[in-house]
């Protein structure tokens, strides 16, 4: 059954440019190492450019566990993590209702 995740969090605003720049790579290292890993999309916050939203989709928990154990998630959040507000990341699964595809 797939998984559906968002991921919510803030960064220091001196840090913008550094933390979009790591998304960009992360989320490459996602299209071209795990195939299983449906979806992955970052938002950003009209309002508050230091707002971030992830949505993403893993086919299944072994897709969830692969992308949580990768060399790019080592990567990405020894960038993010320093650079994130007092908040943190917040992490939410949901369970799909209803979809138009």
């Amino acid at each position: 059954m797939a998984i559906h995740m968002t991921a919510r969090f803030s960064v220091k605003p001196e840090s913008l440019e550094i933390c979009k720049r790591a998304i960009e790579d992360f989320i490459a290292y996602i299209k071209a190492n795990e195939p299983d890993t449906r979806i992955y999309t970052s938002l950003q916050s009209s309002d508050k450019p230091a707002d971030f939203l992830h949505y993403f989709i893993f086919e299944d928990e072994a897709a969830e566990q692969k992308h949580r154990n990768s060399e790019g998630v080592k990567r990405f959040t020894g960038i993010l993590y320093p650079e994130l507000s007092s908040n943190g990341v917040e992490f939410t699964k949901y369970d799909l209702l209803v979809s138009s595809r």
